[in-house]
């Protein structure tokens, strides 16, 4: 169920074009205004010293644009980028073999670094530590470690998962910095920049029509700029209007504040079978006709964090903003409960 067009995780499409949309300045960069000034900061003391910039860890949400950053900072400091993930890193070879080829100074990126390997982990804390290697030569009683001298280099780890992440891991990276959901006016002005790259005409109410639905995310953004491309070029004059971003919308099923249909059912469910709740995960699950895992992998997060639904000690319940957003009065609660009418 990750293939939803409002999921925040990428998407098999978003590969195509995200690389395209990717901004390449520094100034193209919109949102998270705090992280990039400290950033630049950091940067900027880094490149006068000529030395490497501490090691970063950018973590967040899904969607949020950790990638276009590590990027952005290898850019920024005028040196090479060697990217890859957690996942694809299995041995220690496999990080010897990208360490070795840095330059000084250079950039490695590690997408998704929660999921490394923790063998291939401890190989890099003397990596990122002294910039050495830890290699053991021969089996056996013959057995023998040596060092060998790397580039200074720049660790940018990314993860949606930061307290997966082991505290020696943690504890050496310098820089940490967390990117949060985007205003509805910084996704909208990302959406007139990736319309203009896409040589898409598009009105400012059909961008703030596009930009209240994109859930605080640029990836849903632009993966909505362009389904709607694809009405406007049917269905239109090829131009967004706020009329056809809405139709579009509407069709795609992705309502006002960005609910999908299994949002609205998750919900629906909640308050028409179990009054609002609580109800226990399980039981909600069957109720919808979708895994427990999948709920709260997948669905939950977003409805917590845009006030629909809140976790419990008791279950799940639908919160007043729910019952609110579909027009539907709550019931009386019991003192003590989530939520009692007239508070």
């Amino acid at each position: 169920m990750t293939d939803r067009i409002v999921s925040r995780r990428p998407l098999e499409e978003d590969q195509q074009w995200e690389p395209t949309l990717r901004p390449r300045l520094w100034e193209e960069y919109i949102g998270q205004e705090k992280v990039k000034e400290n950033l630049r900061v950091f940067i900027e003391a880094a490149r006068a010293r000529r030395e490497p910039l501490d090691h970063v860890l950018l973590h967040g949400p899904p969607g949020l644009g950790k990638t276009t950053l590590a990027y952005l900072i290898a850019t920024e400091l005028q040196v090479g980028i060697r990217a890859t993930s957690g996942p694809v890193l299995e041995r220690p070879g496999d990080v010897a073999a990208i360490l070795t080829n840095l330059e000084d100074r250079d950039v490695l990126f590690i997408d998704e670094i929660h999921r490394m390997n923790r063998v291939v982990e401890e190989i890099l804390y003397p990596a990122m530590e002294e910039f050495q290697l830890d290699l053991v030569i021969g089996q056996g009683p013959h057995a023998r470690t040596i060092k060998l001298d790397l580039p200074r280099f720049t660790l940018v780890g990314a993860t949606t998962r930061a307290g997966l992440l082991t505290a020696p891991l943690r504890s050496r990276f310098g820089v940490l910095h967390r990117l949060d959901y985007y205003s509805d006016e910084e996704i909208y002005r990302i959406i007139l920049r990736s319309a203009k790259i896409l040589g898409v005409e598009i009105s400012p109410e059909g961008a703030g029509e596009l930009a209240g639905r994109s859930r605080g995310t640029p990836r849903v953004a632009n993966r909505l700029l362009r389904r709607i491309r694809d009405f406007a070029q049917v269905l239109g004059d090829g131009a967004i209007s706020e009329e056809l971003a809405h139709m579009a919308l509407e069709r795609l099923e992705v309502d006002e504040r960005g609910l999908d249909d299994m949002d609205r059912r998750i919900l629906h469910t909640l308050i028409e079978k179990f009054d609002g709740g609580p109800v226990g995960l399980e039981t909600l699950a069957v109720a919808v006709a979708e895994e427990k895992d999948t709920i709260e992998d997948i669905y939950e997060p977003f409805l917590i964090q845009a006030g629909f639904l809140a976790r419990t000690p008791r279950g799940r319940t639908a919160t007043r903003l729910a019952f609110d957003h579909f027009g539907i009065p709550p019931r009386a609660r019991p003192q003590g409960d989530f939520w009692e009418v007239g508070n």
